[in-house]
Order: structure tokens, then C-alpha cells, then sequence
């Protein structure tokens, strides 16, 4: 007799298993259609409240409706154990794709992976950091339409308790360098990881061998200068401007699909591909969610500022739980699908849909007045103490990276009960308002005193979002 979880998810046969788990396929009994069920398992020493940030996560990965995106449709437990529910895509990765037919041509890869850089976009304006971008998670379809997986939705590593430990997650081989030095992700080392998929496409291996020594394979990504591969072609450009050792100085994923989109012929492309042209990488000084940071802390909103470390040095202590963290967490790059099926063509197609990089609006909003200013203080913060998930997208995309990226903002605001403002003070003109917070959490960690906050604020289609704290 087969299994049933949650009493409407029935278990066929497994498709896949990754580090954090295995993968079924799956029929949903209520709706009657095939799905693809991820048992999910927890990082060592994990407890309910890492159990609660995976169901956060999952609830804003859920939120993420995109064509090139895999679709999450339930999280659910079942006895002890819990499952994450997603689409089914009958698929190989790419990771398959080029082990069974070598190097992919840059023309190729450019159409595949310029879907998978719209979808990243996409989460990255979101505030969505995928954490371990590779080419075992990006599923391509007979057709050759291409689905990226696995949004970090079981990672704990943004938990500010894990990450002082020096825990990192991801794949060695396609980590940005803050990341192999212990730093959290960002969009910028998700950005990294793109660049890392297309040197293995074209190369027919990842960029740096990391199945015999682990420990010299993170030390040179994070000392040395990246890898380049004389099979990358016109992509040579795509990779020094993703692969670059300075997160500051990679092009955003937006301007990568607008790149591969564009092909070889791009002579009037590379002047907006310049990394000015839009943020490269919204990002956090050091944690781009291939992982969370770790060496480096991020400014929480609702919190005061502290001063982000540069890239550690790669210490015996790191070493050791980088090492271990490789063993229990991680899997080799190609055993990793999500989804099965048959053998593909191998020349995908050669249109992708274009992408929307974001642009400053030609217009002056209008000011907003001080009653409303200070409305949308009070209703941030209840919002924020209600369901983070809710109070994330009044935040700009920059100050959502500059915050850490949802799951450190999650972390901070998850047991928060309340917090209420008071003596507020706006000033339209400059628009900044400023407040005292009282914080009232749920466990017995006891009341903080007040904090003092400014926030600076910006005005968009109307709408007060939080552009900045101070």
C-alpha cells in the first residue's frame, strides 16, 4: 500500500535526493495532479524555531509566482516529519544535461540561463535570495523551457545563532567568494552562482574541483582570481562581470538576462550592462543567500547598526565546520534533481522573454503629510510583528539587501510580539521620521529599553516604502 502524507499527498517513487533531503514524486489526491514532495531536514542542533523560520521562508518562496520558477504549493507535516510540496516538472537538470553530452555551446547556454537570471531577478526584487544557484537546480524541460528550484526554503543558515558559527551552506564548487569565507548571501553571490553555471555549461566542469580537497578549493575562491575557460566565447564579458571578486562590482541579474538576451551582437549593450547602470546586486556587505551572513552582521530594520567585518580568513575552527557542514549537508552537484524525465534535445530554443529592469521613475512623487507618515509607522511595525512576511515588501529592494535579505530580517522580527512607536516626528520635506520603539518578544529574553529610530523613506507609485535606516 502506498504512502499517504498529510492524509492528500500520495508517494509514488523517488526522483531525486539532495543534502537536504529526498524527492518524490507525488499525486495531489484533492486536486488530482502529479507533484513533486521534498522530505525536509534540518541542519544539527535545529530546533522548533528553525522549524519556524523554514515555514517563513516558505511562505515568501511561495509568494514567488514566476514562469521560470518552480512553483510551492503546501508545506506540511506529517508525524515527525515534514514535506515541502512543490510542481512537478518532468525535466533533466542542466547539471545532467551537460554530464551526458559535454560542453554546451555559449549560444545554448545562453538561451537556458538567460531564463534562469529573469527568474532571479524576479526573487531578487522580491527580497528573495536563492542561496545555492547551480546547475543541478535549474530543471530543463523537453522543450527547452527552463525552471530554477530549490529557494533555500530549508536552509537555516540565516539564522543569526547559525551563522555566528561559521556555517555555510550551498555548493563549494559555485560559491561566491564572501560566502566561502563565511559570509551571508546576497543577491550578489547568487549573481556569483550564475556566472559559476555558465563556466561549467560551456566548460563541461564546475570552476573549481572541490571532490578531493575541499579546504584548498574554498581557499582559492576566496584568495585567488576567479577561473576563466577559452570555451566561454562571447560570454567571456558575462563572466568577469558575475564572477567578480568584488560584489559591488557584479552586474545585477537583471542585466545578465538583458545581456544573454541580447547575444554576441551586443555593441550598444555593454554601456547599460555597466555595473552604475542599476545596483549591482542590491546587496548586503556580506550576505548574499547562496547562504546568510556569518563573518559580517547586517543592519536589522528595528535595530542599531553595527559595522560590517571584511571577508575572514579561512581559520581551523571554519575549516572544520565547513567540513562538516559539506558531509551532512551537501551532496554531489549532479544528484540533486528535483524531477524526472526523458532525454532532451539539445539545442533549446533561442527567444526568452524580456526582462524588466527596474528604473527610477521620471516623476516627483508627491510628498506625503506628517499624519500619514506616521500612520505608516504604526502600521509597519504591527505588520512586522504580526507576519514579517506581510511588513517585508514596504521595504526597497536595497534596504531589503542592506537588512540582510528576508531570512535575517525574519530572524530579527519572528519573536517579536509587538512593537510600538512613540514621541513620532516626521518631516515630509526631508522624508524621515523618527520614534522611540518599544519591543515586547514572545520568550523570556525580557523587555529591551526603547530604541530610537529614523527611517528614511521614499515615495513610489504612490506608496511609502522604507529606503533606509539611520
Amino acid at each position: 500500500m502506498s504512502q499517504v502524507i498529510a492524509q492528500r499527498y500520495e508517494l509514488d517513487r523517488e526522483i531525486g535526493r539532495g543534502g537536504m533531503g529526498a524527492v518524490y514524486l507525488g499525486r495531489d489526491l484533492v486536486l488530482g495532479r502529479a507533484v513533486a514532495l521534498k522530505q525536509v531536514g534540518l541542519l544539527p542542533g535545529a530546533n522548533q524555531a528553525d522549524l519556524e523560520r523554514v515555514e517563513r521562508e516558505a511562505r515568501v518562496s511561495a509568494m514567488l509566482h514566476h514562469e521560470h520558477v518552480v512553483s510551492v504549493f503546501d508545506l506540511v507535516n506529517d508525524g515527525d516529519q515534514h514535506w515541502l510540496v512543490m510542481e512537478y516538472v518532468e525535466s533533466h537538470t542542466l547539471a545532467e544535461l551537460v554530464r551526458d553530452r559535454g560542453p554546451l555551446s555559449p549560444d545554448d547556454v545562453a538561451a537556458l540561463v538567460s531564463q534562469a537570471a529573469v527568474a532571479l531577478g524576479a526573487a531578487h526584487r522580491a527580497g528573495i535570495v536563492h542561496r545555492d544557484v547551480k546547475p543541478s537546480n535549474m530543471l530543463v524541460t523537453d522543450d527547452g523551457r527552463l525552471k530554477l528550484s530549490d529557494f533555500g526554503i530549508a536552509r537555516t543558515s540565516a539564522d543569526p545563532t547559525l551563522t555566528q558559527t561559521g556555517l555555510v551552506t550551498g555548493s563549494p564548487g559555485y560559491l561566491a567568494p564572501e560566502v566561502a569565507a563565511g559570509g551571508a548571501a546576497t543577491s550578489a553571490s547568487d549573481v556569483w552562482s550564475l556566472g559559476a553555471t555558465v563556466f561549467h555549461a560551456v566548460a563541461g566542469h564546475p570552476p573549481y574541483d572541490t571532490r578531493e580537497n575541499l579546504m584548498g578549493a574554498l581557499y582559492r575562491i576566496v584568495h585567488e582570481e576567479p577561473p576563466r575557460t577559452d570555451a566561454a566565447g562571447w560570454l567571456d564579458e558575462m563572466l568577469r562581470n558575475t564572477m567578480h571578486r568584488d560584489p559591488e562590482a557584479r552586474w545585477s541579474a537583471d542585466q545578465v538576462a538583458a545581456f544573454l538576451r541580447n547575444g554576441p551582437q551586443h555593441d550598444d549593450a555593454t554601456a547599460v550592462m555597466a555595473p552604475a547602470a542599476v545596483p549591482a546586486n542590491p546587496s548586503p556587505p556580506a550576505q548574499p543567500p547562496l547562504a546568510s551572513e556569518t563573518t559580517q552582521v547586517v543592519p536589522e530594520p528595528g535595530r542599531r547598526r553595527v559595522p560590517v567585518g571584511v571577508l575572514a580568513a579561512l581559520g581551523a575552527a571554519l575549516a572544520v565546520l565547513l567540513l562538516i557542514v559539506w558531509l551532512v549537508n551537501l551532496g554531489p552537484d549532479d544528484q540533486q534533481p528535483t524531477a524526472g524525465g526523458d532525454d532532451q534535445s539539445s539545442q533549446p530554443p533561442s527567444e526568452e522573454p524580456d526582462p524588466e529592469p527596474s528604473q527610477e521613475p521620471d516623476t516627483e512623487e508627491p510628498a506625503p503629510t506628517e499624519d500619514e507618515m506616521e500612520e505608516f509607522v504604526e502600521s509597519y511595525l504591527d505588520a512586522a510583528a504580526d507576519d514579517p512576511a506581510t511588513s517585508w515588501p514596504r521595504l526597497t529592494p536595497s534596504f531589503q539587501q542592506q537588512s540582510g535579505g528576508f531570512g535575517s530580517y525574519s530572524g530579527f522580527w519572528g519573536p517579536v510580539e509587538s512593537a510600538k512607536a512613540k514621541d513620532i516626528s516626521a518631516d515630509p520635506d526631508a522624508l524621515t521620521v523618527s520614534y522611540e520603539v518599544d519591543y515586547k518578544f514572545e520568550d523570556d529574553r525580557g523587555k529591551p529599553d526603547p530604541e530610537s529610530v529614523t527611517l528614511e523613506l521614499v515615495v513610489e507609485d504612490g506608496e511609502l516604502l522604507i529606503n533606509g535606516e539611520r
